[in-house]
């Protein structure tokens, strides 16, 4: 995206000059006017990029905007190219660790003097010819209408029209929705609800809402009825006049002829009038945004007469929201089942044979249903097409590797990118870039979202927000496009935080199809030998036998790395040796083993990845790069971080343990990392996972951290416990605490806290506590407790089940008591309870009324434990029942037929049984599992 570059000359450019000015005589207008010059483009470039968006742009606007984008590429070169040239004057080298650290603070003479503004004034003089050239064509300024001599035109018509006109035969798999929202309108609350159907473009809102729409039980249990399609463009005033003639006409009225003249106001009293004694149901078909919500529900009377009103949309924040009223109700339509989805190809594809799949297409089918991953709008097109085919393999084939090609090119398919593209189209600009930044993944990718968050950052999509980190205003930006449905939720945890997502393929389809438009990222290299164009973001997904090494583009300013099998030493020396310019390198699961040392020419670099690659040492180099916010050093080798990396004083986020899972569960099986002193020297750091405690100094020096959000020490000694509890104090806005010991018997002392941490959600204490700290029960605020290695002679329970907000509590080894007792009313947000490695404990009495909301009991290796408790079958939350290496006669009990505590655990869905095969590694069993059954009689 161009704007961004352009942000940059106004972010970084702008501030540089000013602080010149003021030391430089003579240049104070000539910098005002080059700010000026900057804010112009940027709203240019948006401006543009829309224009390219619509349909009908002609090739030359095209042509014409990607050079002014290509310009503002320039720009950004510019910039940080004389950033980094005076970087690398040895005779300032002082003065450059106090300029990166706020640019605006430079005090040094340009060298040589003036030249950002002399080669912005050449960008410029070419910006003034594209537009002079822009001119000769027809439009020389962004906002007048564009010649059409070049543009194509192509009439379009909008298959959601045909959905309303569907034959029941027609449509495949609304059977179990169709019902469900029929009964939520003839049945109900005397009150209006408001039932809104969401999902992604394509997926049928607006077919399943028109079949319930026009069914008997509906139509006969109204009195009258409208259906008003809303769509992106819409006029209040005939929308309404429509609605109303609508209800009067399906009583076989005539709406009164003085509507027809009336504004809005008049309208909504009309309505409102005509409705107030009649039951009514109206539709709202294509929502896009809230205003309209907000604005028509006043039209609407609330008379107990059981009125209902159905809202179809694409984006969560546009439903009135089920928060607000119980009366409102969201509704997530789902893709179809894999069934579903064969049924409806089959239909389309195999007309001429009535819908059978002959036995040779059988496979092929399902690979080309699973690539429109339960759409009915992309099954149906191409169904459609290969209707039209010859039946014969080989064409087929072609065709479903072709298929990306394809959904650009071919004129049957044009729907699908349209319909899709609609989404993105709506997107604020903000979140345009964030969005297609999902092409630089896999196809069927899971990302970690705590990733895509940083990866945006530091590719400068994010803007500020007062009150907020940037990373609070990634959240939400991840959030909306959640909500919008352009992206889909893949993991949430049991505190309902989203950690990892992906894009629809079909959506991914659209994103890769506008990346190569706006050269915003380079998908695969696969024949890269043969590809001469040059990309600013490189996304490396497979180990091509094209060398890597021809990659030398010194624009490159992002490298992603998936699943390759290897990656030459060649690659890695002229990929840190020729992009001096380069943001972001994320080699996450790479197979790389070191990092040469010219890594330290990356002056820009702002994020850096080396999680699960087999990389042990990081070079002293490391410390040079000032700009970095973002070093993931987890599950890596790399044992112990070099002493310059106390210069790296923009460092945000610092995550870094050596994982083995391969041994048995202890206290080591993540191990964190060693940083000699000057810790305190990274005050930008928000998190900081996992350090080893090296000792008083060391641990002192910690609280000047002072901004840290999520904070994690290993290896800390019971004589340095008060030191880190004052230090600790210090870190107002830490969110999230997990402390280890040296051993499983290492006593935690850490009762010297006199404060609560007013921020604090999620607290891990591994490691003896003679009693549990007096500070844990004051945190009102916290959502997860771990308490591994405890070993409390109290039972905790008693204390902790009066916190207000805790949703996940686990318990390992951490009571060696025998009974534990949860009391009526405690934990009454509990979501999530542990109790693993308790070698005395006998008895669990959980009393009617506590843990009202418990979804998810792990129990075990608990020896002791004959019975599951009583009263386990109150708790009618509960979904999963989970045992891990629990005696064969308490197992046995369970079962279905002969167990005689099955009825106990006859309502939970899912009863789990986990037997350790080899350290960390378990074999899952069903409840009634035969094999199950077989294991424990042998």
């Amino acid at each position: 995206m161009a704007e961004t570059a352009v942000n940059l000359v106004i972010q970084h450019l702008v501030p540089l000059l000013i602080q010149e000015a003021q030391l430089l005589k003579g240049i104070h207008e000539e910098v005002a006017g080059i700010k000026r010059e900057m804010e112009m483009i940027q709203s240019f470039l948006k401006d543009a990029d829309t224009r390219a968006e619509k349909d009908g742009t002609s090739n030359v606007a095209k042509t014409w905007i990607k050079q002014v984008r290509e310009e503002a590429y320039h720009i950004e070169d510019v910039i940080d190219e004389y950033i980094l040239h005076f970087a690398k004057q040895p005779h300032k080298r002082r003065r450059r660790f106090h300029f990166l650290q706020n640019i605006s603070h430079i005090t040094i003479n340009l060298k040589p003097q003036h030249v950002i503004a002399s080669e912005i004034q050449g960008i410029n003089k070419i910006l003034d010819g594209i537009r002079k050239s822009g001119e000769r064509y027809g439009f020389n300024t962004i906002g007048k209408r564009l010649s059409s001599s070049d543009t194509k035109s192509v009439t379009w018509h909008d298959p959601r029209v045909t959905s309303l006109f569907l034959d029941e035969s027609e449509v495949v798999g609304i059977e179990n929705p169709k019902a469900e929202l029929i009964e939520k309108l003839v049945e109900g609350p005397s009150k209006c609800m408001v039932i809104s159907v969401v999902g992604i473009g394509g997926l049928g809102k607006t077919t399943l809402v028109k079949k319930v729409y026009d069914n008997e039980k509906v139509t006969t249990h109204f009195d009258c009825h409208a259906w008003i399609t809303v769509s992106q463009s819409y006029k209040m005033e005939e929308l309404l006049r429509d609605m109303i003639n609508q209800f009067y006409k399906s009583r076989k009225e005539f709406a009164p002829r003085e509507i027809d003249i009336m504004k809005e106001t008049s309208l909504i009293k009309v309505l409102k009038q005509y409705l107030r004694e009649l039951r009514y149901v109206v539709i709202f078909d294509d929502l896009w945004h809230t205003e309209f919500w907000r604005y028509i529900k006043c039209g609407f009377p609330e008379n107990d007469k059981g009125n209902r009103i159905i809202i179809t949309t694409r984006s969560e924040d546009v439903a009135p929201s089920d928060k607000e009223s119980i009366y409102y109700h969201v509704y997530k339509l789902p893709p179809l089942s894999s069934e579903k989805a064969l049924e409806l190809f089959y239909r389309k594809a195999f007309q001429r044979e009535e819908g059978h799949c002959p036995p040779d297409f059988i496979e092929l089918s399902r690979a080309i249903v699973g690539r429109c991953e339960g759409l009915p709008l992309a099954i149906v097109a191409i169904g459609g097409i290969l209707s039209t085919k010859e039946k014969v393999l080989h064409e087929w084939h072609k065709f479903h590797n072709s298929l990306s090609s394809e959904l650009e090119s071919n004129p049957h398919l044009i729907n699908i990118t349209k319909i899709l593209s609609l989404s993105y189209h709506d997107l604020p600009y903000k979140l345009k870039a964030c969005f297609l930044y999902f092409g630089m993944f896999p196809e069927d990718y899971f990302i970690n979202c705590a990733r895509l968050i940083r990866l945006w950052i530091a590719e400068g999509f994010v803007k500020e927000k007062q009150g907020l980190t940037l990373e609070e205003v990634a959240q939400d930006y991840l959030k909306e496009l959640i909500h919008r449905s352009l992206v889909q939720v893949e993991m949430v945890d049991s505190r309902g935080k989203i950690r990892s997502c992906r894009v629809h393929d079909m959506l991914r389809e659209v994103i890769l199809s506008r990346s190569e438009e706006l050269n915003f990222c380079l998908v695969s290299i696969q024949n890269y030998s043969s590809f001469d164009k040059i990309a600013r973001r490189l996304s490396i997904q497979n180990n091509a036998n094209a060398p890597l090494q021809s990659i030398t583009s010194s624009q490159t300013r992002s490298i992603l790395i998936f699943g390759v099998d290897e990656v030459p030493k060649s690659f890695l020396e002229i990929c840190f040796s020729n992009f001096k310019l380069m943001k972001t390198m994320d080699f996450e699961g790479a197979p790389i083993d070191y990092i040469p040392k010219e890594v330290g020419n990356l002056f820009h670099l702002r994020y850096l990845s080396l999680r699960d690659t087999k990389v042990q040492i990081l070079p002293k180099s490391i410390g040079e790069l000032h700009n970095l916010e973002t070093l993931d050093l987890k599950r890596s080798l790399v044992s112990e971080l070099p002493a310059e990396i106390s210069g790296l004083c923009k460092l945000q986020y610092l995550g870094a343990y050596i994982e083995n899972f391969d041994t048995e569960f202890s206290i080591d099986s993540r191990r964190g990392v060693k940083i000699h002193s000057g810790i305190g020297c990274l005050q930008s750091l928000q998190k900081l996972v996992k350090i080893e405690a090296n000792n008083a100094a060391f641990i002192t020096e910690l609280g000047s951290l002072r901004r840290l959000r999520k904070f994690e020490i290993t290896n800390l000694k019971r004589e340095n416990g008060m030191d880190l509890c004052t230090a600790l104090e210090k870190m107002s806005h830490l969110q999230a605490l997990t402390i280890n010991g040296t051993s499983e018997e290492e006593v935690l002392e850490l009762q010297m806290m006199s404060s609560p941490l007013p921020l604090l959600q999620s607290l891990g204490l591994y490691g003896r506590l003679e009693k549990l700290p007096e500070w844990i029960p004051k945190h009102k605020t916290i959502v997860r407790i771990c308490l591994f290695w405890s070993r409390l002679m109290d039972d905790p329970l008693m204390v902790l089940q009066a916190l207000p907000n805790l949703m996940i509590l686990r318990i390992y080894d951490g009571y060696i008591g025998e009974q534990l007792h949860i009391e009526g009313g405690g934990f009454q947000k509990l979501k999530w309870l542990g109790l693993q490695n308790l070698e005395g404990f006998n008895r669990l009495t959980i009393d009617e009324g506590a843990l009202p909301l418990l979804e998810t009991i792990s129990i075990g290796p608990c020896p002791q434990l004959t019975e599951v408790p009583y009263s386990i079958h109150h708790l009618k939350c509960l979904k999963y029942l989970i045992f891990y290496d629990m005696p064969t006669e308490f197992v046995l009990t369970l079962q279905p037929n002969e167990g005689p505590d099955f009825w106990k655990v006859t309502h939970v869905p899912s009863v789990l049984f986990w037997y350790k095969i080899q350290g960390l590694r378990h074999k899952s069993y069903k409840l009634g599992d035969p094999e199950l059954l077989d294991r424990l009689r042998r």
